[in-house]
């Protein structure tokens, strides 16, 4: 015996026939209230700027910030002829190779010592992760005034010569050693940061993989595991480890300025631009030419970088130059990537009542 649906009353019809979220009375003045502050701080202190920084980069202005006469692109072509600025580069390049391979060491080495420490990882993070809490600046005038101070008394001469080695009172006057400060210092700042960026990697990377290559034949813990299915699986993070390393290299100020001071050996870039723009000079047009000279490196970099390659993604897997494209050889050890799926057969009723 069949029996009919109850009719659909006139409320219920309107409810289905209604589409699209529900605007809640008052949101949009709440919205704009909440999001003014951003939007002007925003305006003011970074897209101005950036446009009248432009805008200077054409003009000749020495002891202002208003454009005086307009000279077009030769605040740009001094740059390509500047010997100084030249050098500031290749100070840059210099400090670069050492903090950049030396940092992605270090903090990998911390995350994968860091992530086999289950019970104590919590106080670890924490403990590598302060220094970056650190103002650049404080830490500078301990590394300048306690550690390398120059003097006998200094703590790294003393240990020197607790070692029977010679002490060294020349680190900030004398290559190469400001160069073990300069790397010094920026290591102890951002290696902390860096590792939990490797950490969240290593954690990320599935247990299966592990099993599988440990039944193949791969000792656990081992350094082929490593080779094998860590560093595959770190790629992604490498690969952004690296691009925000460069750029932090790029705008590294705070240690030159106040270790080394003006030196033309050991001034990058910025420290050289702020020279122009605020030094004696006060040349604003062509420190804000130098400051689009400078974006305009780093943003070739990043993509020359990201050419190189690659994010790690499933949609990058082509795009990087040097990323292998050959399969796995007969009888090599399973790596990421390589595991093959598990095939799903047809179960019948008959084997599920054995």
């Amino acid at each position: 015996m069949s029996t009919s649906a109850p009719p659909r009353t006139a409320a219920s019809g309107a409810a289905t026939g209604r589409s699209g979220p529900t605007r809640i009375k008052g949101s949009g003045l709440a919205f704009w209230l909440f999001f003014a502050p951003f939007l002007i701080g925003l305006l003011v202190f970074t897209i101005l700027p950036l446009l009248w920084g432009g805008t200077l980069s054409l003009f000749e202005a020495r002891g202002t910030v208003l454009p005086t006469r307009f000279i077009g692109l030769d605040n740009f072509r001094s740059f390509l002829v500047d010997t100084a600025f030249l050098q500031s580069l290749r100070t840059f390049i210099v400090f670069a190779l050492f903090i950049v391979p030396t940092t992605m060491a270090a903090s990998l080495g911390l995350a994968v010592l860091v992530n086999g420490l289950p019970r104590f990882q919590m106080f670890f993070r924490s403990v590598f992760f302060l220094p970056t809490a650190c103002s650049y600046v404080v830490a500078c005038v301990v590394w300048r005034l306690s550690l390398f101070n120059g003097l006998e008394s200094g703590v790294v001469n003393q240990l020197l010569g607790v070692l029977g080695m010679e002490s060294i009172s020349t680190w900030l006057s004398a290559s190469p050693y400001w160069w073990i400060v300069l790397v010094s210092v920026r290591l102890w700042l951002q290696v902390g940061f860096y590792m939990l960026l490797f950490l969240a990697g290593l954690q990320a990377i599935p247990a299966q993989l592990y099993e599988a290559a440990a039944v193949d034949g791969l000792s656990p813990g081992g350094f082929r595991m490593f080779r094998l299915i860590t560093l595959p699986q770190l790629r992604t993070t490498s690969a952004a480890v690296l691009l925000l390393l460069l750029i932090a290299a790029f705008q590294a100020f705070d240690e030159f300025y106040n270790l080394t001071g003006n030196n033309p050996e050991t001034r990058p870039p910025l420290v050289y631009l702020y020279n122009i723009a605020l030094g004696p000079q006060q040349d604003f047009g062509r420190g804000s030419a130098g400051a689009l000279v400078l974006t305009a490196i780093m943003v070739v970099a990043g993509l020359l970088q990201t050419w190189l390659v690659g994010f790690g993604s499933d949609d990058d897997s082509g795009k990087g130059r040097f990323r292998r494209r050959r399969g796995p050889r007969r009888g090599a050890p399973v790596t990421a990537g390589t595991v093959p799926a598990a095939e799903e057969t047809p179960t019948t009723g008959a084997e599920v009542g054995r």
